[in-house]
This record gives structure tokens, sequence and C-alpha cells, in this order.
């Protein structure tokens, strides 16, 4: 049930920024190799979703990368100005962003009231023409184009950095 109430919150802030999109349904998925075994086709910027924190645990980021590259935490660390990078409890992400694991995206910065997470996105998903996120579960994947996006991202209005991966 709160699954579905998550969910519909994705989709009530979408309608009132007007943001079109389109829903595909799905079995539930957790990494992006599982995303790639199901038998539907979505098109656009694939993304992998990581929540991180730094070694204080007092800073906390959603990194937004393509599905396709992997993410050097120490590098990441130097490219951001952090401390070093770790990934973030289950328990750290429920507090901030109001999501499970398998679950991670763009759209749990709905839940983030008081912006304290910093949102680090890999420049190449900007080049692309839509992008595809999970509404706050994991059995659903949401395609908007990129200026819906960044609309998106205005509203919420968390800190966000654009990095070259």
């Amino acid at each position: 049930m709160i699954q579905l109430e998550q969910e519909k919150c994705v989709y009530d802030v979408l309608e009132k920024l007007d943001i079109s999109f389109t829903r595909y349904e799905h079995g539930a998925v957790f990494t992006v190799e599982e995303v790639r075994q199901l038998d539907i086709t979505i098109s656009g910027g694939h993304t992998k979703n990581l929540f991180l924190r730094n070694r204080k645990g007092d800073q906390h980021y959603l990194v937004i990368v393509s599905e396709e590259k992997d993410v050097d935490l120490k590098r990441l660390s130097k490219l951001i100005g952090s401390t070093p990078l770790s990934f973030g409890s289950a328990e750290r992400l429920n507090k901030y962003l109001n999501v499970y694991p398998g679950a991670v995206g763009a759209f749990g910065l709905i839940n983030d009231c008081t912006n304290h997470v910093q949102v680090v996105v890999d420049s190449d998903l900007l080049e692309k023409d839509t992008i595809n996120f999970h509404p706050n579960v994991n059995t659903a994947t949401v395609n908007l184009s990129i200026q819906e996006f960044r609309r998106y991202l205005d509203y919420v209005n968390n800190p966000v950095s654009i990095i070259n991966f």
C-alpha cells in the first residue's frame, strides 16, 4: 500500500507540473542487469542511480549516470569536492528520499523537503532525447523528455551538479 502511495505521489507531481511521460509496468528489478533482461523496449537514456554519503555522514548525494558507466567513488569524491564517498544505508535512503533499495531515482527527491540531498548528473544523459527513472517503486519505469526532467529538477530545487563521467 505504501508503495502505491509513493508511486501516486510521483504522478501527482508530474501532473501538477504538466509534465508528460510514459509509464512502463514490469516485474520488480533491483539492478541494471535485471532491467536489461526485461522483455520490454524503453527508449531514451537508461540510468543507474546511486545514493551516496560522505565520510562523516552529514552530506548525501544522488548520483545519476548512464546505466553502462562505472562510477569510481574515489574519483567522484574529488570531482565534487567531497570527503571519501560510500553507499548510504537503507535507513538513510528511507530517511532522506523515502524509497527502498532498488527504487532509487530522481523522483525520490520529491520527499526531500529540506533539499538536503545533492544531485550529481552525468552530462551524457542530458544529451539524450528522453530519460528513464523508477517512480519510487521498482515495478515500473517512467520515461520523460530531458527538458521535462530539467523542469522537474528545478521544481524540487535540490542542488545539482553536472559532471562528465
